[in-house]
């Protein structure tokens, strides 16, 4: 994915540099699809902005940046090219469940969670911390780190009443809601905040209700796959019959809707957002990631559904098409509900 190929040049840069590669380099989206923050100048001591410079010179030497630019005090702002962008969904999809993975956090140890089902807990609030625990882990070995047993676990795992109930309004949200739906409101549920879950509010299948709407979204674009391979099928016999001495010489038209370039961008940031959570121990800003992704999913299959066959006498780029941004979502989101334990259905 292009964030872990941006921390991969920025390592090669700082090594260049004379800076230790293993510097984080800070990287944060602004907010225009295919363009990268990272803020690494300023924790490399007095001149941020010579450093940034620095870094950016080598950056702009790789083929697939097209722009690595000093802004701020000491900012780096990393455009990649139109293709390194159109090839993320490609990207992703070959890539399967590992479209995740990284080693940003690669050479650190986080200690286990304590063992048992965070539904089973006493009270929302304890659940919520359960599951926050477990997922850290998950997501900690995600991004590189070794998740180690302690003895403060093996302890908690030996006096723990495996029979413990949990509250009623946990069973009571379980059996009207499902496990799916309850486990994706814990892990977005804000630490710090009191836990309150409505089974009868998380259960509606709207698009307003994040529990439904990411694993909506993934169903979405399962079924988005199921259409675009049966047209482009179709639509490739009618191209060869008609016109067999032109195929492979229509020209490329590169990815210019706002929708398909922010589900490409939202799609880049796989890894790298599961490596941030994790560092902070923040899993629900993964999941309210998902809910982005699961956003831009649904525009972008709606405007390519609408836009198929509308630009005459050219194709879509090579990974842009819909059936490679369907298959791509599908496997981001499935990859993501996975890491939360959660499943994400092909139809809903």
């Amino acid at each position: 994915m292009i964030t872990s190929d941006v921390r991969h040049a920025v390592s090669r840069a700082l090594a260049i540099a004379g800076f230790s590669p293993a510097a984080d380099p800070g990287l944060r989206s602004t907010g225009v699809p295919g363009q990268y923050a990272a803020s690494v100048a300023l924790s490399l001591g007095p001149g941020p902005a010579e450093a940034a410079g620095t870094l950016a010179a080598a950056l702009a030497a790789e083929p697939w940046i097209k722009a690595a630019e000093v802004t701020g005090p000491g900012y780096l702002t990393i455009t990649v090219t139109a293709a390194a962008l159109a090839a993320v969904a490609d990207r992703v999809t070959t890539a399967g469940p590992a479209c995740l993975t990284s080693d940003a956090l690669h050479g650190s140890t986080v200690p286990a969670p304590p063992p048992g089902d965070p539904l089973s807990a006493a009270a929302w609030e304890e659940a919520r911390a359960a599951l926050a625990a477990r997922l850290t882990a998950r997501l900690s070995a995600a991004a590189g780190a070794t998740v180690a047993e302690t003895a403060d676990i093996e302890r908690s795992r030996a006096s723990r009443d495996p029979k413990t109930p949990s509250s009623r309004e946990i069973r009571a949200a379980v059996s009207f809601a499902g496990v799916d739906a309850v486990l994706f409101s814990l892990a977005r549920a804000l630490p710090g905040k009191p836990v309150r879950i409505e089974g009868a509010i998380i259960a509606r299948h709207v698009l307003g209700n994040p529990a439904y709407a990411v694993r909506y979204a993934h169903a979405r674009a399962a079924s988005g796959v199921r259409w675009a391979a049966v047209t482009a099928d179709a639509a490739s016999e009618i191209a060869v019959a008609a016109v067999p001495s032109q195929v492979g010489a229509v020209p490329w038209r590169p990815p210019a809707d706002q929708e398909e370039l922010t589900l490409l961008d939202a799609l880049s940031w796989l890894p790298e957002r599961v490596a941030i959570a994790a560092r902070r121990g923040r899993p629900d800003e993964f999941a309210r990631y998902l809910e982005e992704l699961a956003s831009a999913t649904v525009a972008a299959l709606s405007t390519a559904a609408s836009q198929a066959g509308s630009h005459p006498g050219t194709a879509r780029a090579p990974g842009t098409d819909r059936l490679a941004l369907a298959a791509a979502a599908r496997t981001g989101l499935a990859a993501g509900l996975g890491l939360l334990g959660v499943s994400a259905p092909d139809r809903l």
